[in-house]
């Protein structure tokens, strides 16, 4: 399976101030009230402007997320499944993730049979020793 590439952006729609945060949350997959509470935190024990010019140059910097009209910000992925197993983590809930990872297993034990159907066919080694020449 390919892993979905993730990039950061910035979320203006969800954020504060300019959406540096709410790229954060997305990007690290934590709930969007602890990357404000830990950068907050990090300005206030570091004596402040080196975070603070941080979150100016990651301003400047980020691209903002592009909405598409279908497509609400907080929209994932189809096949992406993930559980909340810790406060801070985002997710669907269990019994909706159960649902879709018996629906992923259910369409890959289906390709399995599919490819272990033309596996075992004459036609596959037809094509096998065609290809030997």
């Amino acid at each position: 399976m390919s892993r979905l590439k993730r990039e950061l952006y910035r979320d203006p729609s969800r954020g504060k101030v300019a959406g540096v945060c709410a790229g954060l949350s997305d990007y690290f997959n934590m709930e969007l009230w602890l990357v404000r509470i830990l950068f907050i935190t990090a300005v206030l024990l570091s004596g402040g402007p080196l975070f603070i010019v941080v979150y100016v140059a990651c301003w400047f910097i980020l691209d903002k997320r592009e909405v598409t009209p279908n497509r609400s910000p907080d929209a994932k992925d189809e096949d992406k499944v993930s559980v909340k197993f810790k406060v801070w983590q985002k997710g669907e809930p269990p019994r909706q993730a159960l649902y879709d990872l018996k629906d992923r297993l259910s369409r890959l034990d289906g390709r399995i049979q599919n490819m272990e159907r033309y596996v075992t066919s004459p036609e596959f080694t037809v094509s096998r020793e065609i290809d030997k020449l």
